[in-house]
């Protein structure tokens, strides 16, 4: 294997978007620095089940729903 061509994998701090903290190691930053995130699992509509719009441009929601709509018994 080669020397030195991974990154360093270090200590760093983490910081929710709630302002709860933890440590994880990562190759992010140097080691002690913060990392601050603005999407998190516990706010982003991916994680928390939010909820989802669809927008219909040009009809093609429509269009789908009258093509497949059988489906959906």
């Amino acid at each position: 294997m080669k020397k030195d061509i991974h990154p360093k994998y270090h200590m760093i701090n983490v910081v929710m978007t709630d302002g709860s903290k933890f440590q994880t190691r990562s190759t992010w930053g140097k080691e002690g620095d913060t990392l601050n995130l603005d999407i998190d699992p516990k706010s982003h509509p991916a994680w928390t089940g939010g909820q989802q719009t669809l927008l219909d441009r040009g009809g093609r929601v429509s269009k789908f729903k009258q093509k497949f709509g059988f489906l959906n018994k």
